[in-house]
């Protein structure tokens, strides 16, 4: 009987890992997905905006049609569609979107836009953010405490040829 308790909880410890890993996997894509319909809705906004004139009252009246057009989605507002436009701005090659920065919430990609001008400062922090896995909380602590300078900056000194000299 105790054999039968230890099998049976072992079986589904492992299935619950499994089904927490689909679940993961499953938020993944479903993300991936979003940040692209994201960066498309912004690209083509920019492109009419630059081939055919449109002004900026288009995206209000965008945003309003598509409200009513899929009124049981979030992410359609003014401000919103002004981000996906500067997100597309930012980042013209769809292949980076795809490969990098799809692995990113949407609003962390908007975050480091908002907070980092310079390219290489803010594909470092993209990177890190991936790599560790940051929270957008932890991702704007980081960006206000300059992670990046702090770390990529450091001051060249002689301290050590000093201990040298004054061990010997």
């Amino acid at each position: 009987m105790k054999d039968n308790i230890i099998d049976y909880q072992s079986i589904f410890i492992e299935l619950k890992k499994k089904i927490l890993t689909s679940q993961l996997k499953a938020l993944r894509a479903v993300n991936k997905e979003l940040v692209m319909l994201y960066w498309e809705i912004g690209n083509t906004i920019l492109q009419n905006q630059s081939q055919k004139g449109w002004g900026t009252k288009i995206i209000d009246t965008l945003s309003k049609d598509l409200r009513e057009a899929f009124p049981n989605m979030k992410g359609f507002s003014i401000r919103n569609l002004k981000y996906m436009r500067q997100f597309a701005y930012n980042y013209p090659n769809i292949t980076i979107v795809q490969e990098v920065l799809a692995q990113l919430p949407w609003y962390h990609n908007i975050t480091l836009i908002q907070k980092i001008k310079d390219e290489n400062v803010r594909q470092w922090y993209i990177e890190k953010t991936i790599e560790n896995g940051w929270s957008r909380t932890v991702l704007v602590h980081q960006i206000e405490l300059d992670l990046y300078n702090r770390n990529n900056n450091k001051k060249i000194t002689n301290f050590t040829k000093l201990i040298y000299f004054f061990i010997i």
